[in-house]
């Protein structure tokens, strides 16, 4: 069986979300649905689906969400039983009709291929922008890949498309970034334990972008900038051999990006990146690095400081 957990808050597009599941082809499937305080409950909704699917339905007392997404995720998918496969699916994203059906279609490669996490193909919905892209998958892919290529944006990632092992989660669990931002796509990471993650390209889970969703563009972007910086400070001080070698440089420079826009930049930091030119015998980048680090530490200041000078002369 599978545990469809939906960490509920909004309203908007939630029958939307139930309407798709009560159109799954194959019902071998229970959606447990965790209420976050919301404002606008979904009680009345909900009675519409009673004899639709099986689902449990808890309204805790307390938002936990603005304080922690990844605690919220944490009591939603407490309340499931021992489904040995989970997915936790955003109150305003839907899936197609064959979702469920596609995943038992191919239960039996799934298993043999040894995995802990599936993903499906993905639609993003964004306002006022149709028809969208199916994005699509290598069937077999490294995490390690897949995260490459997400950040440097010639994929895409998001936490409603993927099915995880239950054994896998109870073991790594969420890493509970600020909103957490990135804390699905290291999970990935975690859950595979840097090995391979299964594609279903023949359903799709549609992703909607709409002016209540986090994702969207301008909302909380330093909190998004803290969360990227913690996460790929993990990767680079941590994980960064279980990378192919010739994506070192490349996330290296996204990090160095990251401490730079977070204001972040440290002797570690100074030492880790000369060392890792150092060793790879890069003397060219290295000194560019030297030249990067000398203008963002001691001339940009110098910089901005002269600009609010000549502002308050002129002003």
């Amino acid at each position: 069986m599978i545990a469809i957990i939906i960490p509920y808050y909004k309203p908007t597009y939630f029958k939307i979300t139930l309407d798709s599941l009560a159109n799954q082809s194959v019902k071998r499937f229970k959606v447990y649905i965790g209420n976050d305080a919301s404002p606008s409950g979904p009680e009345s909704l909900l009675e519409g689906y009673l004899n639709k699917f099986d689902f449990v339905y808890k309204k805790f007392e307390n938002n936990l969400g603005q304080k922690s997404l990844v605690k919220q995720w944490e009591r939603c998918i407490a309340l499931s039983a021992n489904e040995e496969w989970m997915m936790l699916l955003g109150d305003d994203d839907y899936l197609s009709a064959n979702y469920i059906e596609e995943f038992y279609k191919q239960i039996e490669e799934i298993k043999s291929s040894k995995v802990n996490v599936v993903r499906f193909a993905t639609q993003v919905e964004k306002m006022d922008i149709e028809p969208p892209k199916v994005f699509t998958h290598p069937k077999m892919e490294l995490s390690t890949d897949s995260f490459y290529r997400n950040i440097f944006q010639s994929s895409r990632s998001s936490l409603s498309e993927h099915l995880f092992k239950r054994s896998a989660y109870m073991k790594h669990g969420f890493r509970d970034f600020p909103l957490a931002w990135g804390a699905d796509d290291f999970a990935w990471l975690d859950f595979t334990e840097f090995n391979n993650i299964y594609t279903i390209n023949e359903a799709v889970a549609r992703i909607r972008i709409s002016s209540e969703s986090i994702s969207r563009k301008g909302y909380l972007e330093n909190q998004k900038r803290e969360a990227k910086y913690a996460c790929f400070s993990l990767i680079i001080n941590g994980y960064i051999e279980k990378f192919k070698k010739e994506q070192h440089y490349s996330l290296y420079r996204y990090y160095e990006n990251l401490v730079y826009s977070s204001n972040n930049i440290s002797f570690r930091f100074w030492l880790l990146l000369s060392k890792f030119y150092l060793l790879n015998k890069d003397i060219l980048k290295f000194f560019k690095f030297q030249r990067r680090i000398f203008v963002y530490k001691y001339v940009r200041p110098y910089q901005n400081i002269k600009n609010n000078f000549l502002f308050y002369l002129l002003f």
